[in-house]
């Protein structure tokens, strides 16, 4: 059986693990958190380099894309070189092909029109999910601003965002990490932020530690699409009006891992050393058939 393993900077209540089988082969998949300990994240990929197929870096992304450029976060490049023997990633090779195909996909089965408003949280962490829903003709904010940033400020163009990444992502990849995204208990908690730009939304997407850190009480009749949930948090959307649920990653043993998780899988399922090129995963994705997990709440 090969094995799978999530390290984490999110919360331990989190963690899960779950056994899939994948045309012929057996995973075991585990999410191990780390409450916030860069730390312990890297005394944990120290200590199972070489003996686990594949590492996914968890609740922290490795690279921000600026749209047509992507920059290395030093916090995370300093966990990701724990790993020596072990490929790690991060899901954002497999974001920028899954998720445009999830909307692909979502169009075909008439759940999205193309006539929505939408809002993604951070576009720089949602890159390949926010072009295919610009280009399905939906009525894009994007609130890297908003939520990273904490300034008011939508934005409503990719091509806007790459010119404030250009100038702004090099400063920012150089922050401490937990000032760029939340992390350890911070996932756990609700602060809401600027609640009328989720109001005016019909779908409201990114990723979801963005989305339950920032929400407001009520989300009568919304649309989220996101990645990692659990039941507890489908649960919570039920309770605020969330009309349907999309994650991007398929339902495994009754929660949807991250996107770190199904891109470590895929590289573990091919016995690559080294994250795989887009071509690659768009055709493991065909072969294995991933598609989203819808829930209407």
């Amino acid at each position: 059986m090969k094995k799978v393993v999530s390290v984490s900077l999110g919360s331990s209540k989190r963690d899960h693990e779950a056994t899939l089988s994948l045309m012929g082969q057996s995973f075991l998949l585990q999410r191990m958190g780390t409450d916030g300990d860069m730390g312990k994240m890297i005394r944990l990929i120290r200590e199972l380099d070489g003996k686990v197929d594949a590492f996914g870096l968890g609740g922290m992304d490795l690279y921000i894309q600026a749209v047509d450029r992507r920059y290395t976060i030093r916090d995370a490049g300093k966990v990701a070189a724990a790993a020596r023997l072990t490929p790690i990633v991060d899901g954002s090779g497999l974001k920028n092909t899954l998720e445009r195909r999830v909307v692909n996909y979502l169009l075909k089965e008439a759940i999205l029109s193309g006539r929505e408003k939408v809002l993604v949280v951070s576009a720089m962490d949602r890159f390949g999910l926010s072009q295919a829903l610009e280009q399905a003709g939906c009525t894009m904010r994007y609130g890297d601003l908003i939520f990273i940033l904490n300034l008011p400020l939508p934005l409503t163009s990719l091509n806007t965002l790459a010119f404030l990444a250009r100038l702004l992502v090099p400063v920012i990849r150089l922050l401490p990490f937990q000032l760029i995204y939340p992390t350890g208990e911070k996932q756990e908690q609700n602060r809401p932020r600027y609640p009328r730009f989720f109001q005016e939304a019909d779908v409201i997407a990114g990723d979801f530690h963005f989305i339950k850190r920032y929400m407001p009480a009520e989300l009568p009749g919304k649309t989220i699409i996101t990645n990692t949930v659990t039941g507890s948090d489908v649960e919570l959307l039920r309770q605020k009006g969330v009309k349907t649920l999309v994650t991007t990653t398929p339902e495994i043993e009754g929660r949807s891992f991250g996107t770190n998780v199904m891109e470590a899988l895929l590289v573990a399922y091919k016995g690559s050393t080294k994250e795989l090129g887009q071509e690659e995963y768009d055709r493991l994705l065909e072969e294995l058939d991933f598609r989203p997990r819808i829930v209407h709440l």
